[in-house]
């Protein structure tokens, strides 16, 4: 048997963590002293301390641990209870790393604000493309929902080219419209090409319209960081009387999938005269 100190070293928990659970009757000694009150521990004890700590980090209360300990639950049932924690623990992570990404890049929009100019915006007529795209809808234009729905979408654009002996021609284009009476938008991810529209392939081949008048500037950098671009555009436009007509349309100059702060991109709003 195993004094306290020794059993509480061999779990990696404290002893008073051990005496706390004697007291609960959560995990008691195998055998007290009546003379010393001094706890030992059989070695067989570390399994159902090991499910102590496994269901508390699953967020359960010390009572409800109890109970569940009480229905002898098993060791594949804890396994995946442990599974679908771990799970949510990495979604959580996921998010929260995505989170502090977009208050770093607001940060240093407000850092910014008042320096950035309105001297680039190029006033200019875009011209018909054609182009090869997939499609899929987003729940709303803010960039949590556009960009795990875009990002996916190149990639297997690129793939589909690919098979069909389809080389892009010109910069991939990404470009946005509503969805219905909500906020849903859909994604439109593009590529130039100069195929025909008529053959049967898995993606589509549509002609992208021209836009007669648009205001343009160029963004560098990820695009989890455009929206002080996007404000330097909307200044511009206000700025010098016009309307802003629909969504930005996004040509990517220089498109950098795995280094996306090295991105090079068009933003290219159509406006009209108030």
């Amino acid at each position: 048997m195993f004094t306290i100190g020794e059993f509480a070293a061999l779990g990696r928990v404290s002893v008073r963590m051990l005496r706390h659970y004697d007291g609960i009757g959560l995990l008691r000694p195998a055998v007290v002293d009546p003379h010393t009150g001094y706890r030992y521990y059989r070695a067989a004890q570390l399994g159902r301390l090991n499910r102590v700590v496994a269901l508390k980090d699953l967020g359960l209360t010390l009572g409800q641990v109890r109970t569940v300990l009480d229905d002898e639950v098993d060791v594949a049932e804890l396994r995946g209870m442990l599974r679908l924690r771990q799970a949510q623990l990495a979604a959580q992570v996921a998010a929260d790393t995505a989170r502090l990404a977009r208050i770093e890049a607001r940060l240093r929009m407000l850092e910014t604000e008042g320096q950035m100019t309105t001297k680039d915006v190029v006033l200019k007529e875009i011209p018909p493309v054609r182009i090869a795209e997939l499609t899929a809808v987003a729940a709303s234009y803010e960039p949590t929902d556009i960009g795990p729905v875009i990002q996916p979408l190149y990639p297997e654009l690129f793939r589909r080219l690919d098979e069909a002996h389809v080389r892009p021609t010109g910069p991939t284009i990404a470009w946005y419209e509503p969805e219905g009476e909500g906020e849903a938008v859909v994604v439109h991810a593009g590529a130039t090409v100069g195929v025909d529209l008529a053959a049967a392939r898995d993606f589509a081949v549509i002609d992208l319209p021209a836009i007669p008048t648009a205001a343009a500037l160029v963004h560098h950098g990820s695009m989890d960081e455009v929206e002080a671009t996007m404000q330097v555009l909307a200044r511009w436009i206000e700025e010098n009387g016009w309307r802003a007509e629909g969504y930005a349309r996004e040509v990517y100059l220089e498109y950098c999938q795995n280094e996306p702060e090295k991105g090079v991109t068009e933003l290219q709003i159509p406006i009209s005269r108030r």
